[in-house]
């Protein structure tokens, strides 16, 4: 082996142990955010509280200190190219947490958040769309397709009643999850797409990590403003008798939702989109999600098919790693004619010179 090659091993080593604190740190914020959302759930299904006035109480403490800690009216000023997209995505992610929240009560956790991972796959395919090569849209048509009907095979499997070992006991607090179909589905399934709608703008807003955290925080805070009519209009008409009851663990819900289902999902997000090259859509992102879902429906004594869960994860992840290659094709593609027309251009130039 030449040393060359020991010092490129070397090289490799080094970073990936340098990555492994941060891959720690992601694991545990998803845990964290997967929590908070299994904690909501039993808030709102216990109490019967409404969905929205509980989400903008959320989100009010996550503006402000988004707003405190990001400080975007100092430093360099924003545009109105940046700032007025960001407030329109506060008014898309505003409309995500109230489809979110209302699947998540509807649904439960689980068709939740993997609807998250179903319109992060439409996303990566809204950017293929994009692109100037027509042979790509057959590849387009099959992934898509797939993609639907892994989502259709998740919605199947997550309905079966496995007699697992660790299924709760008939004296043990239950809660049992209905048989759904499609067409509850589709309130998930509409928020999965909304949250990767709030992700594509962003992104496309902003490629700078200061200025994209500056952004997020105006978003954030349009996102609460968006919300504020909406919740107290279901304080006034829809707010059930029964929204006084205190459970033991309301103040958790809360704190939970707000700090780590917001705020601190977002920084860990970014780091691993920056230091690890990992974002929302991927199959790594799903593996680590989909961890602290087993260990959550273990905890909470759900109802929970083990088998059903690893297949529709299985399925999904390849329509997530389907997607993605269909973007690094589209780049390569790009990239190989940019320097193909680079060339021929160089090839033009010379024949014009005079012999």
């Amino acid at each position: 082996m030449s040393p060359r090659q020991v010092s490129e091993d070397l090289r490799g080593g080094s970073s990936q142990f340098r990555h492994t604190p941060l891959q720690i740190i992601h694991i545990i914020g998803n845990f964290m955010r997967i929590w908070s959302v299994y904690s909501m759930y039993r808030y709102l299904n216990q109490t019967g509280a409404p969905v929205i006035l509980f989400l903008f109480c959320c989100l009010v403490p996550a503006s402000i200190l988004f707003l405190i800690l990001q400080k975007p009216w100092k430093g360099r000023p924003l545009s109105n190219q940046q700032v007025v997209p960001s407030i329109i995505n506060g008014g898309i992610t505003a409309l995500y947490f109230i489809m979110w929240g209302k699947g998540l009560k509807s649904c439960g956790p689980v068709r939740a958040i993997l609807a998250e991972y179903s319109g992060a796959v439409l996303g990566v395919l809204s950017a293929v769309l994009y692109g100037r090569r027509g042979h790509l849209w057959k590849k387009v048509a099959f992934s898509n397709m797939l993609n639907s009907h892994g989502f259709s095979l998740h919605c199947c499997y997550c309905e079966l009643n496995l007699d697992l070992p660790w299924k709760d006991s008939p004296d043990a607090e239950v809660q049992t999850e209905q048989v759904l179909g499609m067409k509850e589905m589709v309130v998930p399934i509409f928020a999965g797409i909304l949250s990767a709608l709030r992700r594509v703008i962003a992104r496309r807003v902003s490629l700078k990590n200061q200025l994209k955290r500056r952004l997020h925080a105006i978003t954030i805070a349009s996102a609460t403003c968006f919300l504020f009519p909406a919740a107290m209009w279901s304080t006034i008409v829809g707010s059930p008798s029964g929204s006084s009851v205190e459970l033991p663990f309301s103040t958790w819900a809360f704190l939970s939702t707000s700090f780590f289902g917001i705020i601190l999902i977002f920084y860990v997000d970014s780091i691993a989109e920056e230091r690890l090259h990992m974002v929302f859509s991927s199959p790594r992102h799903l593996m680590a999600a989909g961890g602290c879902i087993i260990v959550m429906e273990i905890v909470y004594k759900m109802d929970f098919s083990l088998t059903g869960f690893l297949s529709c994860c299985l399925i999904l992840g390849f329509g997530i790693y389907e997607a993605t290659s269909l973007e690094r094709t589209r780049k390569d593609s790009l990239q190989s004619s940019d320097l193909s027309n680079g060339v021929l251009d160089d090839q033009i130039q010379m024949s014009s010179l005079p012999t």
